[in-house]
C-alpha cells in the first residue's frame, strides 16, 4: 500500500460520536450511566454494536459466553486475525466512555478502512467482551474476555453478582449464553488464530491532561499485592482518662503504618520506581465513639506496579514496620489474607507499531504504564501479543464525570488506523 494511500485513511468520526451520545441516552441512571454485566444495561450496549456493525456490512457473531465479534475480512481468511477493542459495561454510576472507547474507537477506525475501499490482508475483528468490570459486580477479573480465551474456571462461575445475589453462570444463561463452554475449558481466541490484540481506553488518572498530550501508549498493566482484610487490634479506653503512656490506640497505630508506607513510597520514587501504594480504606469500627480510644482498627492496602519489585519492596518496609509500631504502640495486627495479580507488560512489537503509526501522522504521544486492569492483561496471559493506547481524560473515571474530549479520541482513532493500515495492509 502507497505511503499517500495510508494518509488517506481516516476513521469515522460521526459514527463515533453517534453512538456514544445513544450508549448514554440509554443507559442514564441520573447522574451517570449503569450499564450492569450480564443484564440489561450490557446487553443494550452489545445490541447497539452489533446493529451498527451489520450496517456496516461486517461479519457479525457472539461466542458462547457472550463476546461480541465484529469482522472486516481480509484477503487471507486462515492468516491470525488482528483483534481490537474492549468493554461495554460499566460501573454503577460511572462515565460514558470507559470500556466504550475501546470498542467505538475499533468500529470507526474499521469504518473508515472500509469506506476507503481497504481490503485488509487478514481478519481485522472488533471485540465488544462482556464484564470487564466485574469487581463492580462479580468479584472475578475478567470473566468475559478470560471466557473466550479458555482460562475463566469453573469455581468462578459460581460467584454471585452483588446486587442480585445469582451466580455468573446463572447471569449468563439468562442472557442466553453457555457458562459449560467454560467449564470445558474451550476456547474461542488463541495465540494460534490471533496476531495481536489492541485496546483503546481512556486514562482513568490526570497524567496526559497536565501533561497536555493527547495520547500515550501504554507499556504495561500493573501487577498488585493486596491486603483486603487487615486489622489493628488494641484497647478500648476512655479518652479521658487514660494517659498517653498507659494507651494501646489502634487508630494511631493504624495511621503510623500508612505514614510509613507513603515515606517508603517516596523514597522509592526517588530512586526511579514507579509505583502506587495506597490506604483504600482505614476505619475504627462500630464500637468506637466520642470519649473512646480506638481499640479496632481496619483498613485494606492495593499496592501496584509493572515492575513486581516495587510492589515487594512496599512489602518489605511492611514487614518491619508492623513489629516495631505493635512494639512501640501495644497493638497487634491482623494482615488478614493476601491477594494480587501478576503485571502484564505490553507486547514491545505493538508498542513499536502504536509508536510509529503516531509519529507516521503527526499525533503527539508518549508512554506510560497502566495504573489500573484491563481486558489486555488476559490476552498478554494467554501468550497473545497485547497493546493499549490510552487517550487524555478529564476527571478520571468510574465515576460520571469522565470528560474525554473528541479531538483527542480522534487523535487515538488516527492512531489505530494507521496501525491497522500497516500491520494487515
Amino acid at each position: 500500500m502507497s505511503e499517500t494511500l495510508r494518509s488517506n485513511l481516516t476513521p469515522d468520526m460521526d459514527l463515533a460520536s453517534r453512538l456514544f451520545d445513544e450508549l448514554r441516552a440509554n443507559s442514564t441512571d441520573g447522574l451517570g450511566v449503569t450499564r450492569d454485566a450480564y443484564g440489561a444495561g450490557e446487553r443494550m450496549a452489545h445490541d447497539l454494536a452489533r446493529r451498527e456493525a451489520e450496517a456496516l456490512g461486517l461479519d457479525v457473531q457472539a461466542d458462547p459466553v457472550g463476546n461480541l465479534y465484529m469482522t472486516l475480512p481480509g484477503t487471507d481468511r486462515a492468516a491470525k486475525k488482528v483483534l481490537l477493542g474492549s468493554h461495554l459495561d460499566s460501573v454503577k454510576e460511572g462515565g460514558n466512555f470507559d470500556g466504550a472507547a475501546g470498542v467505538l474507537a475499533g468500529l470507526a477506525a474499521v469504518a473508515g478502512l472500509k469506506r476507503a475501499g481497504f481490503r485488509p490482508s487478514r481478519d481485522i475483528t472488533v471485540m465488544a467482551t462482556r464484564a470487564e468490570e466485574a469487581g463492580a459486580w462479580f468479584p472475578t477479573s475478567y470473566p468475559g474476555s478470560r471466557g473466550a480465551l479458555g482460562m475463566l474456571k469453573a469455581a468462578e462461575l459460581e460467584v454471585k453478582r452483588q446486587d442480585t445475589g445469582r451466580s455468573l453462570a446463572d447471569h449468563m444463561r439468562e442472557e442466553g449464553f453457555d457458562p459449560d463452554f467454560a467449564v470445558r475449558g474451550e476456547k474461542v481466541v488463541t495465540p494460534d488464530n490471533t496476531a495481536a490484540f489492541l485496546e483503546v481506553h481512556i486514562e482513568q488518572g490526570p497524567v496526559l491532561d497536565a501533561e497536555e498530550i493527547p495520547v500515550a501508549v501504554v507499556t504495561g498493566i500493573p501487577g498488585s499485592r493486596r491486603l483486603r482484610q487487615g486489622r489493628v487490634l488494641g484497647e478500648y479506653n476512655h479518652s479521658g482518662g487514660t494517659p498517653r503512656r498507659y494507651r494501646r490506640d489502634a487508630a494511631i497505630a493504624l495511621a503510623e503504618l500508612a505514614l510509613g508506607l507513603d515515606e517508603e513510597w517516596a523514597l522509592l520514587e526517588a530512586h526511579g520506581h514507579k509505583l502506587v501504594c495506597t490506604f483504600c480504606t482505614m476505619a475504627t469500627t462500630e464500637e468506637a465513639g466520642f470519649t473512646k480510644i480506638a481499640g479496632e482498627a481496619t483498613f485494606m492496602l492495593d499496592v501496584r506496579s509493572v515492575n513486581p519489585a516495587s510492589v515487594d519492596a512496599i512489602f518489605a518496609r511492611l514487614a518491619v514496620l508492623v513489629p516495631e509500631i505493635e512494639a512501640r504502640r501495644g497493638v497487634t495486627f491482623d494482615l488478614g489474607p493476601e491477594t494480587g495479580s501478576t503485571a502484564s507488560p505490553m507486547d514491545a512489537g505493538v508498542r513499536a507499531g502504536l509508536a510509529r503509526a503516531a509519529e507516521a501522522i503527526g499525533v503527539r504521544h508518549t508512554e506510560m504504564a497502566s495504573g489500573g486492569g484491563h481486558d489486555a492483561a488476559a490476552f498478554a496471559a494467554a501468550g497473545i501479543p497485547a497493546g493499549m493506547l490510552f487517550v487524555r481524560n478529564q476527571n478520571g473515571s468510574h465515576n460520571p464525570h469522565e470528560a474525554m474530549r473528541m479531538e483527542d479520541f480522534s487523535a487515538a482513532c488516527a492512531v489505530v488506523t494507521r496501525w491497522l493500515a500497516d500491520v494487515a495492509g
